[in-house]
C-alpha cells in the first residue's frame, strides 16, 4: 500500500489489482507514444472528475456573460486560466503521487499549519458558496426549458412550491450519486463513468449550439472566433470594440457612466471565468481522488495526460462554444424582453430594465434613492420620469444590450435547427447535467474535508454526513430572483479571492526537500517548473488583491494582512522538519 494513501480505496481494493495497474504503467513507459496514450485512456479518471466539476454553473454563466459583454474577443480568458490551473494541479498531483502523503497533513507538517488550514477551510467555504448557483441553475432550466408548464411561473404550483420540489429532487439525486463514491472501488468506478457520460453530453450539447449558429447565422464569422483566442489584456480596462463603438454616439457624461459600468462588469466576469476554470476546491479534490484510487509514483505521467484530456479538452470545447453562442446571439443586441419596448413609455419597460435606467438617472442627478427626504420623493420621482422620457434612443439600446440573460435566452440559439421544443430539451438536459455533476462533486469535496479535519479515512458515515455541508446551495433559488445564471458570477469572484492560498502553498511544496526528498525536481527541470508555477501563482495573486480591495476595501486588505502575519509567526516559531511525518 502506498504510504499515507487513503485507506478508503486501498483497503477495499485487492492489492494485486493495484500492483497489476502499476506494472502496466511501468511497461507503458517503454511503448510508442500512441500505444502509451491509449493505455492512459483506459486508466483515466480523476481528470474527468475535475472536468465535471469545472463544467458547472460557474463556467456556463461566465461563458454566457463573457459572450454577452465581450463577444468573441474574450474567448481567450477561460483557456488561459485553465492552462495556469492545470500547471498548479500537476504540481499538487506530483507531490501527492511522489510522497503518498495526504496533502493537508503534509502541508501542516512540512510547510505551514496556517497555510494548511487556510487551504482546507477556504476549499470548504468555496464549496458552500459555489453550490448556491448550481441549485439556482438547475431551477432555472427546469422552470424555463424542461418543465415550464409544471414548474414555471404559470404552472399549477406556487413559485415557492415549485422551487421546493426542484430543490428536494436535486438534493436526493445528488446525494445518492455522491454516496456511491464511498461504497468501495466499484462505487468510484461507477461514479466516474456517470460523470464521463455527463461531460460528453454537455460538450455535445454546446457543440450543437455553435454548429447551428455557423449553419444558420449569416453574421457568424470563424475569423472573429479564431481571433478571440489571442489574449488581449487591454480589455481589463476598456470595453469590447463593439460596445466601444456604441459608446461613441453618447454624450460625454453618458459615455463616462456606461464605460464604468461596462468595464466593472467585464472585469468581474473575466475574474469569474478565471476562478471557475480551476477553483481552490478543485485543488483539494484532485489529490484525494487520486489517493482514493491508490495511485502512486507510476501514475505521474498518467496524471498529466488525465488532466490534459479529461479536464482541458472538454472544458475548452464546452466553454468556447458557450461564449461563441452567447456572442452571436446577444453581444451588442438588445435583450429580447426590451427590444420592442425601448421607444415606449418607461411605465411599459420590464422591471429589471427600468431599474437599470433609473440608476443611470440617479447617478446623473447625484442622488441616492435611500437618502431622498420623504417630502421631496414625489418631486424627485417626477424629474426621474422626465429624464427617462428624454433619454436618447442610443443610450436606451446600449442599456438593453447589457441586460443579464438566463437559460431561456441561450437555448433559443438551437431553435433554427431543432425547433423550440427540442432546443429546450437538448439545452436543458445539458445544463441540468452540469449542475447535478457539480453539486455532487462539491459534496464529495466537503466529505473529504470533514474526514481530513477528523483525521479519519474518507469512507463510512462521517464521510457521507460531511458531504451534506455543501447542501447550502439549496438556498440559491430562494435568495436570487431574475437571471439565476448571474448568481455564479459574484460567487466565482469570491472563489478567486481564495485561490492564491492554494497556489502559493503548492509552490512551496514543490521546493520543500523534507517533503519530496530525492523526488524533488533538479537542474533545468526544476527551473522550468518553478518558472511556470511562479507565473501561475503571480497572476492569481495579482488578480486577487485588487478584487479583495474592490469588494471589501481596507477591511479585506486588513484580513489578508492578518492571515500573512499569522503565517509568518507560525513559520518563525515552528521547529524545522528533518524527516517525513508518519503515515496518516
Amino acid at each position: 500500500m502506498t504510504s499515507g494513501a487513503d485507506p478508503a480505496a486501498t483497503d477495499n481494493t485487492p492489492v494485486s489489482n493495484l500492483e497489476l495497474e502499476r506494472a502496466y504503467l511501468r511497461d507503458l513507459e517503454g511503448k510508442p507514444t500512441g500505444q502509451r496514450l491509449w493505455g492512459y485512456v483506459k486508466l483515466s479518471g480523476p481528470g474527468w472528475l475535475q472536468s465535471a466539476l469545472t463544467l458547472g454553473g460557474g463556467s456556463l454563466a461566465s461563458g454566457l456573460y463573457l459572450g454577452v459583454i465581450g463577444g468573441t474577443s474574450l474567448l481567450w480568458v477561460q483557456p488561459v486560466a485553465m492552462i495556469l490551473g492545470i500547471i498548479m494541479l500537476c504540481a499538487i498531483g506530483y507531490v501527492t503521487l511522489s510522497t503518498g502523503e495526504r496533502p493537508f497533513r503534509a502541508i501542516c507538517h512540512h510547510i505551514n499549519p496556517v497555510l494548511g488550514w487556510g487551504w482546507l477551510l477556504a476549499s470548504l467555504a468555496a464549496n458552500m458558496v459555489w453550490c448556491l448557483p448550481q441549485y439556482s441553475l438547475a431551477t432555472g432550466v427546469l422552470q424555463q426549458n424542461l418543465f415550464p408548464g409544471l414548474l414555471g411561473d404559470d404552472g399549477p404550483l406556487s413559485p415557492v412550491g415549485s422551487k421546493l420540489v426542484i430543490v428536494f429532487c436535486v438534493f436526493i439525486i445528488t446525494t445518492v450519486i455522491t454516496w456511491s463514491y464511498g461504497s468501495g472501488h466499484w462505487g468510484v468506478r461507477l461514479y466516474e463513468l456517470l460523470l464521463k457520460i455527463l461531460v460528453a453530453m454537455i460538450v455535445a450539447c454546446f457543440i450543437g449550439v455553435v454548429v447551428t449558429l455557423a449553419v444558420y447565422s449569416s453574421e457568424f464569422s470563424w475569423g472573429a472566433v479564431f481571433a478571440g483566442f489571442i489574449p488581449n489584456l487591454g480589455l481589463i480596462s476598456k470595453p469590447s470594440p463593439e460596445l466601444a463603438a456604441m459608446l461613441q454616439s453618447l454624450s460625454p457624461p453618458s459615455q463616462a457612466y456606461w464605460t464604468g459600468q461596462i468595464v466593472s462588469a467585464q472585469r468581474d466576469i473575466m475574474i469569474s471565468a478565471a476562478a471557475t476554470a480551476v477553483g481552490i476546491n478543485m485543488t483539494f479534490l484532485l489529490p484525494y481522488s487520486m489517493l482514493s484510487r491508490g495511485w502512486g509514483r507510476e501514475h505521474r505521467g498518467l496524471q498529466i495526460f488525465d488532466l490534459s484530456t479529461g479536464m482541458f479538452i472538454p472544458y475548452m470545447l464546452a466553454t468556447s462554444c458557450v461564449v461563441i453562442a452567447a456572442a452571436s446571439s446577444f453581444h451588442n443586441q438588445p435583450h429580447a424582453s426590451v427590444a420592442e419596448l425601448i421607444d415606449k413609455a418607461p411605465s411599459e419597460w420590464p422591471k429589471s430594465y427600468l431599474s437599470m435606467m433609473e440608476s443611470r438617472v440617479y447617478s446623473e442627478m447625484g442622488v441616492t434613492p435611500s437618502a431622498i427626504p420623504e417630502g421631496e420623493a414625489e418631486k424627485v420621482q417626477a424629474e426621474v420620469a422626465q429624464r427617462l422620457e428624454a433619454m436618447p434612443l442610443e443610450e436606451k439600446q446600449l442599456a438593453a444590450a447589457l441586460m443579464k440573460r438566463d437559460a431561456g435566452n441561450l437555448s433559443k440559439s438551437l431553435e433554427p435547427l431543432m425547433g423550440k421544443f427540442w432546443a429546450d430539451i437538448v439545452f436543458g438536459v445539458g445544463v441540468l447535467g452540469m449542475s447535478l455533476s457539480t453539486i455532487s462533486l462539491l459534496m464529495l469535496i466537503s466529505g473529504f474535508v470533514v474526514c481530513e479535519v477528523l483525521n479519519i479515512p474518507s469512507s463510512g458515515w462521517p464521510f457521507r454526513l460531511g458531504t451534506l455541508l455543501a447542501t447550502t446551495g439549496a438556498l440559491g433559488p430562494f435568495v436570487w430572483g431574475d437571471a439565476k445564471f448571474w448568481l455564479a458570477v459574484p460567487t466565482s469572484v469570491f472563489g478567486m479571492v481564495l485561490l492564491p492560498i492554494a497556489y502559493i502553498t503548492f509552490v512551496l511544496m514543490m521546493n520543500q526537500p523534507s517533503l519530496l526528498g530525492d523526488q524533488m525536481p533538479r537542474g533545468m527541470k526544476r527551473l522550468w517548473i518553478n518558472a511556470a508555477l511562479f507565473i501561475a501563482a503571480g497572476i492569481a495573486t495579482a488578480t486577487s488583491i485588487p478584487t479583495i480591495y474592490g469588494k471589501a476595501g481596507w477591511v479585506g486588505i486588513g484580513g489578508l494582512g492578518l492571515f500573512v502575519l499569522a503565517m509568518i509567526v507560525t513559520h518563525v516559531m515552528r521547529k524545522p522538519v528533518d524527516s517525513p511525518p508518519q503515515s496518516a
